[in-house]
């Protein structure tokens, strides 16, 4: 089961960097201004890549939800003596309303890719709103999802079994 949240984990944070990099591509840096240098045909593509990231990042959230919370419940280390392990849990579960909501406009965009005839002004317009979405706290989210790598790996709060309780 750790194997399974390790790899959905990789996979996951993986295609959330693939999304940003893809999107900064359509942006001219440091602004929310789309480049005008680039072709329509050129644009169009880079909405299709994000909108296939966007069902490899759905798929892999579900994918850690469903084995961290399995983990946690199954798991021999208990969280009142591994304080890492609380934390990591508080920071992945505390953001799931946040995901939620991005995830919404992400399908709206695998949506218009898939299903309609959808022109680059329609996904401009959903870019523009998850970019915007919720004042910054998916950026937030992320960088609490790089505190857990950094928590799981340092294990910090671990209490020794000889320490009172």
């Amino acid at each position: 089961m750790l194997f399974v949240l390790a790899f959905t984990g990789v996979v996951w944070l993986g295609s959330l960097n693939a999304r940003m990099v893809i999107g900064g591509d359509l942006l001219e840096p440091g602004t929310l201004q789309f480049d005008p240098l680039l072709s329509p045909s050129a644009e169009r593509e880079l909405f299709r890549l994000l909108s296939v990231t966007a069902l490899i990042t759905t798929a892999s959230y579900l994918g850690v939800l469903v084995t961290a919370a399995l983990f946690l419940w199954r798991s021999p280390w208990r969280p009142r003596q591994h304080g890492w392990m609380m934390m990591s849990a508080i920071l992945l579960f505390g953001f799931v309303p946040v995901e939620v909501y991005a995830m919404t406009i992400d399908l709206k965009m695998v949506y218009l890719e898939f299903f309609t005839t959808a022109t680059n002004e329609d996904f401009r317009v959903l870019l523009l709103e998850r970019i915007g979405a919720l004042g910054g706290a998916p950026f937030i989210a992320l960088l609490s999802y790089y505190t857990i790598l950094g928590l799981a790996a340092f294990q910090p709060l671990r209490r020794i079994s000889g320490d009172p309780p």
